[in-house]
C-alpha cells in the first residue's frame, strides 16, 4: 500500500484530481501551526522515523513562499545599494520546522517532509517527539533523542533539512 501512496504523491496535482484542489482549500483556512491525527503522507512519515503511537505528534506548518523582503534602512543612505530582496540562509522547510519547536517547546523535532504549495504558501508536516515520555525513552530505535545532547535540532540546524541546506554549494 505505502508503494501506491509514493507513486501518488509523485505527481500529486494530476494524479489525486479534484481532491488536492480541496485539500489546498482547506489548508489555506487553517492557521500557521496545526497539529493533525494522522501524517497525510504515511509513506513519508514513515519513512522518516514516525510511529504511531504515544509520544509522536504530527504538526502541518504553512510558511509564505517567495524571497524575503528587505527592511528599508532608515536614514540618509544611498538607495541603490539597499537592494530589495535577499535570500535566507535557511530552506523554508527549515524555517517550518523552527515555527513548530518554537510553538511546542517540550518536544523535538525528528523530521519533516513536504506537504503542498500554492502561490502564496508552503506548506510541511513536522514530526514531533516528547522526549519524556516513557515510551519513547523505552523505545531502542528512537531513544537517543530523549538524551540532552539533541536538545533544541532544529534551532541548532541538525535536522536532516536543515544539514541540506548547510552543506556547501
Amino acid at each position: 500500500m505505502l508503494k501506491h501512496l509514493t507513486e501518488l504523491w509523485k505527481r500529486p496535482k494530476d494524479n489525486l484530481g479534484n481532491i488536492w484542489k480541496d485539500r489546498l482549500i482547506t489548508l489555506r483556512s487553517e492557521g500557521t501551526v496545526v497539529r493533525v491525527e494522522k501524517p497525510t503522507r504515511l509513506d513519508r512519515a514513515h519513512a522518516l522515523g514516525y510511529k504511531a503511537k504515544q509520544g509522536f505528534i504530527v504538526v502541518r506548518v504553512k510558511v509564505p513562499a517567495g524571497r524575503r523582503k528587505r527592511p528599508k534602512p532608515a536614514g540618509g543612505r544611498k538607495p541603490k545599494t539597499a537592494g530589495r530582496f535577499y535570500s535566507s540562509d535557511k530552506s523554508k522547510q527549515q524555517m517550518a520546522e523552527e515555527k513548530a519547536a518554537r510553538k511546542y517547546p517540550n518536544m523535538e523535532v525528528l523530521n519533516s517532509y513536504y506537504i503542498a504549495e500554492d502561490g502564496k504558501q508552503r506548506w510541511f508536516e513536522i514530526i514531533l517527539v516528547d522526549t519524556a515520555h516513557p515510551d519513547i525513552k523505552k523505545d531502542k530505535e528512537r531513544k537517543w533523542i530523549a538524551s540532552g545532547k539533541h536538545k533544541g535540532r532544529a534551532n541548532r540546524g541538525l535536522t536532516a533539512s536543515a544539514k541540506k541546506s548547510r552543506r556547501k554549494k
